[in-house]
């Protein structure tokens, strides 16, 4: 399976462009946004719709740019864009966690609130089949890697941290500090990416 993953594109028409034409290139099965699609929230309906016209799934967290309500209720008459904040989804072999939001806090309380939610449903993935891939989506890198440093200081999030470490998901798609687009690390087993606004491909088997 190829996904296309990408974040912090900030409503940029010239890096929405080039994103359109990689879809167009490579053919993704999917794509994930890891959040600030817009600039505080301008636009996105527009931006949602150009994405939805690829025909192509866009599973989406909010950044903190805008908020998982404005993209739910712009997107209620897309078929191919969907807000995965807080509610995980299997596609295919890949399941899905996504947890928007966040600044430069080291605990994200929302992820808190959810993390048995994720663990025990991954847990489950795991019993049913070996073959399924796990995949996090945060807005808010975790704590301590490549991607959450600030002029030599770090400021992502022991939450997401904790969790990753706890229960391993196969990869960490993440985002916000612009500083480190492109960058990637592990924390244990699980690669945590930061893809950048002109985004990657993954092909996950």
């Amino acid at each position: 399976m190829k996904v296309l993953v990408f974040t912090d594109i900030h409503g940029d028409s010239l890096i929405i462009s080039k994103l359109m034409q990689k879809v167009k290139k490579e053919k993704p099965d999917a794509m994930i946004c890891a959040g600030d699609m817009t600039n505080f929230g301008f636009g996105l309906r527009s931006i949602l719709k150009k994405f939805d016209s690829t025909g192509i799934p866009l599973f989406i967290i909010p950044g903190n740019h805008e908020t998982d309500e404005e993209i739910r209720i712009y997107s209620r008459d897309m078929k191919n864009v969907r807000s995965i904040h807080l509610r995980p989804i299997l596609f295919h072999s890949l399941y899905i966690i996504g947890c928007g939001g966040g600044g430069f806090t080291a605990q994200h309380a929302e992820f808190e609130m959810s993390e048995k939610k994720f663990a025990d449903a991954m847990k489950k993935m795991k019993l049913q089949d070996h073959k399924y891939r796990t995949l996090i989506v945060t807005h808010q890198p975790p704590y301590k890697t490549e991607l959450d440093l600030i002029f030599g200081e770090h400021v992502g999030s022991t939450s997401i941290r904790k969790f990753i470490r706890e229960h391993q998901p196969d990869f960490c798609i993440t985002g916000h500090i612009h500083e480190n687009e492109g960058k990637q690390d592990h924390i244990g087993k699980t690669l945590v990416l930061n893809p950048g606004p002109l985004g990657k491909i993954m092909d996950i088997n």
